[in-house]
């Protein structure tokens, strides 16, 4: 019987299979009509009423962004769609940094990573590469989200806040900000905080005892003026995070994917529910 079970359950499998694999075809096939309520009334016919049966399939069939968000007909339908998708996720990172270990960056693959994030609710997104080279091409790195912003969400001009070295700002609006690191603002800013922590103890503007982890601490949070990153998506095959703001990342959780170049909508958002799912004990 236990035999019989397991037949009948992989012969359920195989026609869910086929039954998605037809509806792809179909919603390709009918890309050309321009009705979108068309193309979900077909698909939802071909939707077997059995597939309830298949949590695990439904929620697969769920997470299909490249189809939803990205298509979307209208820029505000494209919003919601991201910004709903945002909400989906159990938590939402506040700061997330992409860390690219490739030797060269591709500023169209980038800029898709930082709109996407930024579009699903990110308030802070960080871009680094152990070479400097988006920071080098800043200019570059802006023409290329701005443009994305402009066709993916239909935004005139830039609502993004970019951020280089720390202080030096080229502010178009508030938010969302994007912050172009490099290794100077890792390893090296902890260096100048230092320095001017001893040369205020040398102009005896603070004494050597008031000098603490914190002091550092605050100090370092002063000149970065953002907050700890929660989540860094290393983007690479090389296993290290190459200097990417050694202090601020105690409490950050590290996703490896193995590029960024043409990494897709569903990749991210894929990343994003490893993080939600992902348990911090805080050193519990």
């Amino acid at each position: 019987m236990a035999l019989l079970y397991g037949l009948l359950w992989r012969l359920l499998l195989f026609l869910v299979h086929i039954n998605r694999a037809f509806v792809c075809w179909l919603r390709a096939r009918t890309r050309c009509f321009k009705g979108r309520l068309w193309e979900r009334a077909l698909a939802s016919l071909l939707l077997p009423v059995a597939f309830t049966e298949f949590p695990g399939e439904q929620k697969k069939m769920h997470r299909n962004p490249e189809s939803k968000a990205l298509t979307a007909n209208s820029p505000a339908e494209r919003q919601a769609l991201f910004l709903h998708d945002g909400k989906s996720l159990e938590k939402l990172p506040v700061h997330i940094g992409l860390l690219f270990v490739d030797e060269e960056p591709s500023y169209t693959d980038v800029a898709n990573l930082a709109v996407w994030c930024m579009a699903m609710g990110i308030s802070y997104v960080s871009v680094y590469d152990d070479n400097g080279i988006l920071q080098k091409n800043n200019s570059l790195l802006m023409h290329e989200i701005t443009q994305l912003q402009r066709h993916l969400l239909g935004v005139e001009g830039s609502k993004v806040e970019f951020l280089r070295n720390g202080s030096e700002k080229n502010v178009v609006s508030c938010r969302p900000v994007v912050s172009v690191l490099s290794p100077e603002d890792g390893k090296q800013s902890i260096v100048q905080a230092a320095q001017q922590l001893c040369r205020s103890v040398e102009n005896k503007e603070r004494s050597p005892k008031d000098i603490s982890v914190s002091m550092l601490d605050s100090l370092l949070r002063e000149l970065k003026n953002i907050p700890d990153p929660d989540l860094v998506l290393k983007l690479g095959p090389v296993d290290s995070t190459l200097g990417f703001l050694p202090w601020h990342i105690r409490l950050t959780e590290f996703i490896s994917l193995s590029t960024h170049r043409n990494l897709s909508y569903d990749d991210l958002l894929g990343a994003l529910h490893r993080y939600g799912a992902c348990q911090q004990r805080l050193g519990k």
